[in-house]
């Protein structure tokens, strides 16, 4: 199996399966502070992990890092992921779950439609026809909702720019995430230390604060590695996963009906994602290499 899918496969079930848990326990913590706890978490996790890459490979931390103009987007894509999480979580608490996970079903429709556009990702004929066949799912998962689904639209544009850019901005997957993550650690010091949640939560929501660090690092890491070795177009497919689990996962667990119409959503979903898999998968489909003339050397950590 290519290293990109297996990245992949492990980011988006991880934010099928393990985020969501994670942040249901955190029900009672308000969304802007999940997120404040999650940067300045992450922040401490990605450092320990540079010091844990560069004291395996000693030689290799000595690799002085080269700035590269586009490196500068990071602080773009450390703004829309910040936000694309920000609004994922207020929507979760303020009873919106369906347009949530509607945005998670939008997003690839949307990075297809970027790998064509900007990337100039040609999709052959039975990819047409997957995509096809996605859209109509989430064309009907629309119409269900009755309105225009605001909240699920900007989640799926803001994921979808932000895969964009970590497609087209030549870094590490952990150097890229520790750029990103100090980016925004002076915003959620400040709300942590002077926003209406600076009151200390007590012991259990504590620890699953400080958890946030591991959980949702990891799988961003694994994202941006995914993302430098697959097309954008089939990065974006594949994150169907995600919500799909994420129905599994409420319907089995926490028990949530689910409508006849939402099941064919699902159906003509999943036929095209098994169409667009299998024409990846035939013989002389080459996966996309990762970038090696200015990607640095993992233990090496922007200067």
């Amino acid at each position: 199996m290519p290293v990109g899918l297996i990245y992949a496969l492990g980011a988006y079930l991880s934010w099928g399966l393990v985020v969501p848990v994670h942040f249901r326990l955190l029900d009672a913590v308000s969304p802007w502070a999940i997120v404040a706890h999650r940067i300045a978490w992450s922040s401490l996790f990605v450092a320990l992990l540079i010091l844990g890459l560069r004291l395996a490979s000693p030689g290799r931390g000595r690799a002085r890092f080269v700035l590269h103009k586009r490196h500068g987007f990071l602080v773009l894509s450390a703004v829309i992921i910040a936000f694309n999480w920000s609004l994922y979580l207020w929507a979760v608490q303020h009873g919106q779950m369906l347009e949530a996970s509607l945005g998670y079903f939008i997003n690839p429709l949307v990075s297809v439609a970027l790998g064509a556009l900007v990337l100039g990702e040609r999709l052959r004929p039975l990819q047409v026809g997957a995509v096809s066949l996605a859209g109509v799912g989430v064309g009907l998962a629309v119409l269900a909702a009755g309105t225009l689904p605001w909240v699920a639209l900007t989640l799926a544009v803001t994921f979808a720019a932000y895969a964009l850019i970590r497609k087209l901005v030549p870094i590490d997957p952990v150097l890229g995430f520790c750029a990103e993550t100090f980016v925004l650690l002076p915003a959620a010091l400040l709300y942590l230390g002077l926003g209406p949640d600076a009151a200390a939560p007590d012991p259990r929501q504590w620890a699953l604060l400080v958890l946030t660090g591991v959980t949702t690092s990891v799988p961003l890491i694994w994202f941006a590695a995914a993302a430098a070795r697959l097309k954008l177009s089939t990065l974006g497919l594949l994150q169907y996963l995600a919500p799909t689990c994420l129905l599994g996962l409420s319907v089995l667990v926490y028990g949530e009906a689910l409508p006849p119409a939402r099941i064919l959503v699902f159906a003509l979903i999943w036929i095209g994602l098994a169409l667009y898999a299998f024409d990846a998968v035939r013989p002389g489909r080459a996966a996309v290499p990762a970038p090696r003339a200015l990607a640095p050397k993992p233990g090496d950590c922007p200067g």
